[in-house]
């Protein structure tokens, strides 16, 4: 079956992990649900590596999350994207963005922004250089408004934000000359042809950021699906920061069952007896988005934390 849009394009979905670490839990969560969309939509599902942050990689971990997707059964469409083999095309995008006065360099340093106010996004940045600096070293911010910019999150709901009064104007080159991911993000998705983003919830406050700057360069905006983020039993979001440890190679099929309870499909008890291709078989089948309607986070009990600290083959 060939799956279609609401605007009749072909559709395509994505899973873009940051090498920043192996694959854990909650990320093996986005992926599981980013893949069975695709899938339920008779669609294209790709993987990009977002290799565009040297600083925070872990050497190794892009091929690592790779070998673990392979190992796990995930069957991607088309080669992998490495996200860094498209830096002379986000260049051209930041380059077009202040040709048209919609960017401008900026010389302010976190010191110098250690006073101006906070939202729940960040620093909500001042304006300070709008009007030009001469500062030698400095990164490059797009403008913002505060029109409101919104979107209809299909598992979350109606969501809005109105930028220059909750981030301010936010970068798109960073002063160290790396580019920053709301920009690579936008440019990387239009090129592949995204028709809808699943993705973490954790990441929903950056999507009016990414949408502003689809408008700016005139590109298309996709669906947004923000799934629940798995969580400890102390209620701490499951991240590399609080201590998630790589998925193992060893009980695959224990711990892709306990991805699929997670997004509350409640598989059977016994689903794990079965070979990978038949737990993913019953998946296709079962899948749905209802579930995790308005969810924010799914707790993942100690025990299911125990099996994936301590696989069996």
């Amino acid at each position: 079956m060939t799956g279609t849009t609401v605007t009749g394009k072909r559709y395509i979905g994505r899973f873009a992990p940051s090498p920043t670490g192996p694959l854990h839990f909650g990320s093996l969560l986005a992926a599981v649900a980013s893949y069975l969309r695709a899938r339920e939509r008779g669609g294209d599902w790709l993987l990009r590596i977002e290799d565009v942050d040297p600083p925070r990689e872990q050497p190794g971990a892009g091929d690592a999350i790779v070998r673990a997707l392979e190992a796990y059964g995930f069957e991607w469409d088309g080669e992998i994207i490495w996200q860094s083999t498209n830096r002379a095309k986000h260049d051209r995008a930041v380059e077009t963005l202040v040709r048209e006065g919609m960017a401008y360099p900026c010389g302010c340093s976190r010191r110098d922004l250690a006073d101006a106010p906070r939202s729940a996004l960040g620093i909500i940045y001042p304006g300070t250089c709008r009007n030009g600096c001469d500062a030698e070293e400095t990164a490059i911010r797009v403008r913002t408004t505060n029109d409101p910019v919104g979107f209809n999150d299909l598992l979350q709901g109606e969501q809005l934000q109105r930028l220059e009064s909750e981030s301010g104007d936010f970068i798109v080159l960073r002063r160290d000359g790396l580019i920053a991911y709301h920009l690579a993000v936008v440019v990387d998705d239009h090129l592949q042809g995204m028709t809808e983003i699943v993705r973490g919830i954790d990441l929903m406050d950056s999507t009016p950021r990414q949408i502003w700057l689809q408008q700016l360069l005139g590109y298309s905006t996709p669906d947004y699906l923000h799934i629940p983020v798995a969580t400890h039993p102390d209620g701490q979001k499951l991240s590399k920061l609080t201590g998630a440890r790589e998925i193992p190679l060893r009980g695959k099929r224990r711990v892709l069952v306990a991805a699929l309870d997670a997004l509350m499909l409640h598989p059977p008890a016994d689903l794990a007896a079965n070979t990978l291709p038949d737990i993913w078989a019953w998946a296709f089948n079962n899948w749905q988005i209802e579930p995790l309607v308005m969810r924010s986070a799914v707790p993942v009990d100690a025990d299911a934390m125990a099996k994936l600290e301590n696989p069996v083959s």
